[in-house]
């Protein structure tokens, strides 16, 4: 099996074709079972950073469908009898999950059916495959005519919950026709993430006071822009200390009121229990509710999936819509002068010399509009336009968006600016006046000039 430092299985295929070796660190991975069968070896054992146990899955699948649905059978046969929830699935499934996979081969008789095949297998699992850096395919013929993308890491939702940042990298093709993966889970600082306002915060209870105590406390000098803005800067600050003291430990208040709640079921079950803990039983168990809602209600918001008003909850579909979406949503990293990078400031550098480039105006557009006629708004409609703006309509039109949205860069959406709104409004109705008079003088300066 190994010596002090490694550990290793191997299964050598029939006819000696399609040998599989998996190999582990002994620093880094504690070995405790394993299984092999037709076409992988799975590896059962403990991760020792992390303290959680894991199961690598080494695959080799040959061409014959038939037995890579036997395959795919059997894999699923061993992930349904194991209790181990952090799974990884990797190497050569001879399978791809669409025609656009594939690249200069003809198409079998029976490629449809292989590649509907395949993707049941994945889903009947609730597996995603990692993010690819690098090369689209991962099988080359001799000549480079043809291509696939043969290869490829597929890990369980539980895994992605320890390293969220798993990406599997191509490397470069050798003396195989196969192009080797690697995978890391790197974990780079990005810097300060950008303020959002939750909805769960404002079911909180004394959120709504002590945001009010905190707004009518700022003292600022200025103009309405100003003073709503030196506010909103300050009360993001103090939001942002709430939600680390108070808020962000709804895990932990979780997992206590569960405790507690079991060992009141235990004092129960020996008939112990007085009537002052059976109450205090049923005061944790509405704690437990309230407690649910909110971070379903987090995980919704952060997974950005609209969910039945009054329906049942589905946390885990948040999680795992939420890890879609980091997932989908991520920039990997950027290739500079043919060298791939991923090192955030040169992220960063090349996203806003992008922007630079395309926002950038030119000194001629080349656009004419001499013989343009424009429709002209009526003395009446002008008017209407430069009336001043009434409470009821500003209120009309903030009620009207949806709520969960985010007006502005400074991240406090409209649910917010509605729950905040009697407190707010002398402000908003500050800055609106202010806009006004400042459309009427260019207004006037323009007819002037």
């Amino acid at each position: 099996m190994g010596d002090n430092k490694a550990g290793w299985v191997h299964y050598e295929g029939e006819n000696g074709g399609g040998s599989l070796l998996s190999m582990w660190h002994t620093d880094a991975f504690i070995y405790e079972s394993h299984e092999v069968g037709k076409g992988y070896i799975a590896v059962f054992g403990q991760n020792i950073k992390s303290n959680s146990m894991c199961v690598v899955v080494n695959v080799y699948v040959a061409c014959s469908l038939r037995e890579k649905k036997t395959l795919w059978g059997e894999l699923t046969r061993i992930k349904m009898a194991s209790q181990v929830q952090n799974w990884c699935f990797c190497g050569d499934f001879n399978a791809v999950r669409s025609q656009s996979e594939r690249k200069g081969v003809r198409a079998r008789e029976n490629q449809s059916s292989e590649i509907v095949d395949f993707n049941c297998f994945i889903d009947a699992n609730l597996l995603i495959e990692l993010p690819f850096v690098g090369k689209k395919f991962t099988w080359f013929n001799s000549k480079g005519s043809t291509k696939s993308r043969l290869d490829r890491v597929l890990v369980s939702e539980e895994w992605l919950q320890i390293w969220p940042m798993c990406k599997q990298y191509v490397q470069r093709r050798e003396v195989s026709n196969h192009c080797a993966l690697v995978v890391k889970s790197v974990e780079k600082d990005w810097g300060p993430k950008p303020f959002r306002t939750i909805d769960a915060w404002l079911s909180e209870k004394g959120f709504m006071e002590m945001v009010k105590d905190r707004w009518s406390s700022y003292s600022v000098q200025g103009s309405g822009f100003t003073k709503v803005k030196e506010k909103l800067k300050c009360l993001k600050g103090d939001l942002k200390v709430w939600n680390r003291e108070v808020f962000s430990n709804i895990e932990t208040c979780k997992r206590r009121i569960l405790q507690e709640i079991e060992d009141l079921d235990s004092q129960d079950c020996n008939g112990t229990l007085v009537e002052r803990e059976r109450l205090r039983r049923v005061e944790l168990v509405s704690r437990l509710k309230e407690t649910n809602f909110k971070l379903e209600s987090l995980l919704r918001e952060k997974a950005r999936v609209s969910w039945f008003k009054n329906g049942d909850s589905c946390t885990k579909n948040f999680h795992s819509s939420l890890r879609w979406r980091r997932i989908r949503n991520e920039v990997k990293g950027v290739e500079v002068m043919g060298l791939w990078s991923e090192e955030p400031s040169i992220v960063r550098a090349e996203a806003k010399k992008l922007f630079q480039n395309r926002f950038e105006a030119t000194k001629d557009l080349g656009v004419r509009l001499d013989a343009v006629e424009f429709k002209s708004l009526s003395t009446f409609d002008n008017l209407c336009l430069l009336e001043r703006f009434s409470e009821e309509e500003i209120r009309e039109a903030v009620w009207q968006c949806e709520g969960s949205k985010s007006p502005g860069p400074d991240g406090f959406n409209f649910n917010f600016l509605k729950k905040s709104w009697n407190f707010l409004k002398e402000e908003v109705m500050a800055v609106m006046c202010l806009f006004m008079k400042q459309v009427v003088y260019r207004r006037g300066a323009m007819r002037h000039s």
